[in-house]
């Protein structure tokens, strides 16, 4: 009974760990092409392959083409957010090359919440 209970308390810890994880802000603010972020900026091709740390990371493999919506700044300026596809989240900047630019004059805004909450199918995971 007391092996159980202690891997149950293991378990409890990693998932606590992770969750903590997966909700930290990157950063304050973000650059966009209006005050929502709704608007495509630019469109890029992957450069190399990339594999995110959890799910509120975008993967891509070589080749694939992304449409950037918005550029953390100030603090974390090496990750942008796109979709591919139904998918979206972060990747780094330097994985991608500029293919096509819409929006030249980028906005300023801070970022909320649930910019960094991970988004499974069509629903939040608030974790």
């Amino acid at each position: 009974m007391s092996r159980i209970l202690d891997r149950r308390i293991l378990l409890l810890v990693i998932s606590f760990l992770t969750s903590l994880q997966s909700t930290k802000v990157l950063s304050e603010w973000k650059k966009c092409g209006d005050r929502e972020c709704e608007t495509a900026m630019s469109r890029v091709q992957a450069t190399a392959d990339y594999l995110g740390p959890d799910c509120r990371y975008l993967n891509f493999k070589i080749g694939e083409e992304i449409i950037v919506y918005s550029k953390l700044s100030r603090k974390n300026e090496n990750l942008w957010t796109g979709s591919k596809g139904k998918d979206f989240g972060y990747f780094p900047k330097d994985a991608v090359k500029v293919e096509e630019v819409f929006i030249a004059e980028e906005v300023e805004v801070l970022t909320k919440e649930t910019d960094f909450l991970c988004l499974h199918g069509d629903k939040y995971a608030f974790e």
